[in-house]
């Protein structure tokens, strides 16, 4: 029954996910955090780090990421199988009509409209990750105890380094992992 579950919960992630892993994130959220309960929010937002800083797209490594803590290699297989299945399907018709149609103003028009709802879905999916990630209830409260300051402050450290030097996104993400353990080792939690 698990990996029914599991292939449906992905299969639907997979259909559903237009314009990208960060679309993906609040229909990810919604299966397994809000809807089955196989990871907590904080447990999310580690996956998505993890997601972040292994090869590949998004949720696909969070299909693997679960069905691997829910039901084992099998459950990655299954997972991760629901996931890809209906973009190859898409892909392969949408390439077709594309191919044949790409000149008319019609399909251009559509894929015009659909790029602001996408950008509304990453919007969302990454106001969510800041607030889990900076409120230590997970809830957006500005009660300086409620606060991550440190994390506040890696962000901020990691945001400057993206966009004022030509460091990568993973030196970064490396240099904030070691600085939080430096400042966990020295300061506490």
């Amino acid at each position: 029954m698990i990996y029914l579950q599991l292939f449906l919960s992905f299969l639907q992630i997979g259909a559903f996910s237009f314009g990208g892993g960060y679309a993906a994130m609040p229909l990810i959220q919604a299966q397994i955090v809000d809807g089955h309960q196989w990871l907590t929010a904080s447990e999310f937002t580690n996956l998505i780090t993890i997601s972040q800083m292994t090869p590949g797209p998004i949720a696909v490594n969070a299909a693997t990421f679960v069905g691997t803590q829910i039901a084992g290699p099998a459950g990655a297989v299954v997972a991760t199988l629901g996931c890809i299945l209906p973009s190859c399907i898409f892909v392969t018709g949408l390439a077709y009509i594309y191919t044949k149609y790409r000149k008319l103003d019609l399909l251009q028009g559509a894929l015009g409209a659909l790029r602001p709802a996408v950008v509304a879905l990453i919007a969302q999916a990454g106001i969510d990750i800041l607030i889990t990630a900076f409120f230590k209830s997970g809830v957006f409260s500005l009660a300086a105890e409620n606060i991550s300051v440190r994390a506040v402050v890696w962000f901020v450290l990691g945001f400057v380094l993206l966009r004022k030097t030509k460091l990568g996104p993973v030196p970064v993400m490396i240099l904030c992992g070691v600085l939080e353990v430096a400042a966990s080792f020295f300061l506490g939690k």
